[in-house]
């Protein structure tokens, strides 16, 4: 197992190394549930990873799949493993802990974004201005606890194995004043010195492209180091985001994400927009409740 793997990442290949057994087996869902005397919602959910399997039903489901000796007793120590609290634990009432389980374990991630700046870029200052004024509803301790985790998850960027990081910012990104004039100029300037990382790569979508393949709104690609673990893709919404892993749904993202940063301006173009913006905000001169050019 790598070390880069977290719990969420081992419950995911848990399920995914049941499934393929059951399936050799030619044995449905609904039978081995009957055998374990669960339900079949139960079963599902640890094949695609949802919910944590104990070790001993794990072991009971090699059994009725024919499997024992050490790939028996590998896969139960996996089980184990998952079920294991990732550091995200204590904070999981104020975040998608499944998310950021995925994005621990990720080798390569690969998102667009077409509001705010992605959370391992962010400030502390503009982080916490874009939670209070996206959930007006919480409390300054329910901000306090996102702000920190979000500041937490940037050490994927400089830790000893650094995620590999490519984002597409739209240019709508740069020019909301999020926080006001001094929070948004840190936050270019934070995005410039990331962008310095050998393993960052920042491209700005201007809005002279016009339409383009990313409209539908923004996406993050998660790739693992190990073949066995195949991408993921999260599409965030209002209640959460959505994960996707079908071939056929990130084949799409995929080309999605390849025409998105293929109409975006080039990555030293872009970190000199981004320092010219720091300098000469657009906010500055465009009137409040302006909506021309």
């Amino acid at each position: 197992m790598s070390e880069r793997r977290g719990p969420t990442i081992r419950r995911r290949r848990l399920g995914a190394e049941l499934r393929r057994h059951r399936e050799a087996a030619r044995i449905t869902i609904e039978a081995v549930a009957e055998r374990l005397e669960c339900s079949a919602s139960k079963i599902s959910r640890i094949e695609t990873g949802h919910t944590t399997a104990t070790p001993r039903d794990v072991r009971d489901m090699l059994l009725i799949y024919g499997v024992s000796g050490a790939e028996s007793d590998e896969l139960v120590q996996i089980a184990r493993e998952a079920r294991q609290k990732g550091w995200w634990h204590p904070y999981s009432t104020v975040l998608v802990g499944a998310y950021v389980g995925l994005e621990s374990a990720a080798s390569k991630i690969r998102q667009y974004e077409q509001q705010v700046v992605p959370g391992l870029l962010e400030t502390e200052e503009y982080a916490s201005a874009m939670i209070r004024a996206a959930r007006p509803d919480f409390t300054a301790q329910q901000v306090q606890q996102r702000v920190r985790v979000r500041l937490d998850r940037q050490s994927l960027l400089t830790q000893d194995d650094p995620v590999d990081l490519w984002v597409v910012l739209d240019e709508a990104v740069l020019c909301r004043p999020v926080g006001g004039d001094a929070v948004m100029r840190g936050q270019l300037k934070r995005l410039v010195e990331v962008a310095e990382l050998p393993n960052v790569t920042l491209q700005i979508l201007p809005f002279s492209v016009g339409a383009h393949a990313g409209m539908d709104g923004t996406f993050t690609i998660l790739s693992f180091p190990e073949a066995n673990d195949p991408d993921v893709v999260y599409a965030e919404n209002a209640t959460g985001g959505l994960f996707l892993e079908k071939s056929e749904e990130l084949q799409k993202y995929r080309f999605i994400f390849d025409h998105v940063r293929a109409a975006a301006i080039r990555p030293e173009e872009s970190i000199a927009q981004i320092v010219k913006l720091a300098e000469e905000p657009l906010w500055k001169w465009r009137p409040r409740g302006s909506v021309g050019t």
